[in-house]
């Protein structure tokens, strides 16, 4: 069973509701149908009502089951701005300037998951990164054991028996350009837990570069071996049942033969689920060049750090990738002794 069929019949026995902040996008809509047809609790579209029924409408598409709600005319505006003035107060927010905030879609749609009005958020279909991310860092308090939000791609394979059963979970790829040794061994422990969350297994987690030696005396393979003994130190600290190695060439995180052949003895090397990146412009050209010229399934960014799950998904996203981003954050927002009792 693929990843995405294993987490979707975990949500249809524990329904959740999803916020996207761009109610009226196609792609959206699309999704959102998908949520309903299959059972997996209610989409809350945020949008002009009449003009998300309108597009509805032209895609033939039924828009029962699903929750469409105008931030501007909503019962609970007042109180959202309450709340928000009182969360940014220390940053010298007023209560005009909170309710001018809250006109932007992805404000309320993060505040709705912030009060508990909606389980995860996915949003980005229509806008920028950055502005996609700027509430949810803003808003959204991080986990207690890190101090850095970044993202994760999630890559399936349907024919490849790489990392958890053709899953790999690979980060940075959307957020940090350069993160120092201390901000790459947060990416490596949010994104084990991740993984985690949603296979069950054992996080293998490679921090990758272009040596697999720590003896390499360049800052680039010295940043990742103090972010490997950082992260390892971290997550003994923090009870983060995971192996943790690096440096690590790509190569022989994944492949058992040429880690043999490289003489890499570990318990991550040619084994690894979860790749660490040493910056963005590596993770993100890679899991693009995967994506395009293996023809991968891919599922983000799934943002990590933060206490509530959410995804800011790419312009180019299709509504299965849509889809598959808002499974994965529904599956995040259940908790883990439930989808696994007695693990």
């Amino acid at each position: 069973m693929s990843m995405l069929n294993s987490l979707t019949a975990k949500l249809q026995r524990h329904p959740k509701r999803i916020v996207f902040p761009e109610g009226a996008d196609e792609r959206i809509l699309q999704a959102a149908r998908q949520w309903v047809t299959r059972k997996l609790g209610v989409p809350i579209l945020l949008g002009e009502r009449t003009a998300i029924k309108d597009h509805a409408r032209r895609l033939d598409l039924n828009t029962e089951g699903m929750r469409l709600l105008d931030p501007l005319r909503s019962n609970d505006f007042d109180a959202l701005a309450a709340e928000l003035q009182q969360r940014r107060a220390a940053k010298g927010m007023t209560l005009a300037e909170a309710r001018t905030a809250l006109n932007d879609n992805s404000t309320y749609a993060t505040m709705m998951l912030q009060t508990a009005q909606a389980d995860a958020l996915v949003g980005g279909a229509t806008l920028t990164a950055s502005s996609a991310l700027r509430p949810l860092f803003q808003i959204i308090p991080k986990l207690e054991h890190v101090t850095t939000a970044s993202s994760l791609m999630i890559m399936s394979f349907d024919e490849k028996t790489v990392g958890s059963g053709g899953t790999l979970f690979l980060a940075d790829c959307g957020v940090i350009p350069e993160p120092d040794a201390s901000q790459l061994a947060d990416i490596a422990i949010s994104t084990a837990v991740i993984a985690r969350h949603l296979t069950n297994e054992k996080p293998r987690v490679a921090l990758l570069s272009y040596a697999t030696s720590d003896t390499f005396n360049h800052p680039a393979v010295r940043k990742v071996v103090e972010a490997t003994a950082l992260a390892q130190q971290r997550a003994r600290a923090a009870g983060i049942a995971a192996e943790i190695d690096g440096p690590l060439q790509a190569d022989a995180a994944l492949d058992a033969y040429v880690a043999r052949t490289k003489q890499v003895d570990s318990a991550v090397a040619g084994r690894a689920n979860v790749l660490v990146f040493p910056d963005l412009a590596s993770g993100n050209i890679g899991f693009k060049l995967v994506q395009h010229i293996a023809g991968a399934n891919t599922y983000g960014q799934i943002v990590t750090g933060l206490s509530k799950p959410a995804a800011e998904i790419s312009r180019g996203s299709s509504a299965h990738d849509v889809f598959g981003a808002a499974v994965v954050c529904g599956v995040l927002s259940i908790d883990r002794e439930i989808l696994f009792p007695g693990s």
